[in-house]
């Protein structure tokens, strides 16, 4: 079982209630499964649903927050543990550190960034991790389509493409992640 999961979400609720409806589900399944949850450390929006749900079910919330988000009053302080760091790169790359996988709930460009991040990671060998996302009402289906042309014009190989776990609900999304087999995706490969 992948026991630290860390996720990417957004600062804000979107304007959907799934999203959050989604969000709390997947704090509670991250709890009542004995898993730990890694997340940015605000208390706003997506992020801080996740983490109140986990809290309240009894789970474990470690928060990376940098002193800039800390001084614009974001941080959520009831979490089990916060972390203060620097900037962001220091910020994603304590998150990537702690985590067995990560997941990507509906969000902006700071989600999509560090989404992309950490499946490049993966992709060029700085980690073996999972990565998923949880696509609330086809939020992400755009993107998957987009990807799909990005393998089809010869960008991505399709079977980097195909580590990425796409999942409508949070307990499948989870067990795809648990039965995730790493596998050396040499980018340079002919």
């Amino acid at each position: 079982m992948r026991n630290n999961i860390c996720v990417f979400c957004g600062a804000s609720e979107g304007i959907d209630p799934a999203y959050a409806e989604n969000a709390r589900i997947l704090g509670q399944v991250i709890a009542t499964q004995g898993r730990r949850l890694i997340y940015g450390g605000g208390k706003k929006g997506l992020m801080g649903i996740v983490a109140d749900a986990v809290l309240e079910a009894g789970g474990e919330v470690v928060g990376v927050i940098p002193e800039r988000l800390v001084e614009a009053e974001t941080a959520h302080r009831g979490l089990t543990k916060l972390e203060v760091v620097p900037d962001m790169h220091t910020r994603k790359a304590r998150m990537a550190e702690l985590a067995d996988g990560f997941i990507a709930l509906p969000g902006g460009i700071g989600t999509l960034e560090e989404l992309f991040e950490i499946w490049t990671w993966g992709q060029i060998g700085y980690h073996n991790k999972p990565v998923g996302l949880l696509n609330v009402n086809d939020f992400y289906r755009p993107l998957s389509g987009f990807l799909q042309q990005v393998a089809d014009q010869g960008f991505m190989r399709q079977d980097y493409l195909n580590t990425l776990h796409i999942s409508h609900s949070a307990q499948p999304l989870l067990q795809q992640l648990d039965d995730y087999q790493a596998k050396n995706y040499d980018r340079w490969a002919k």
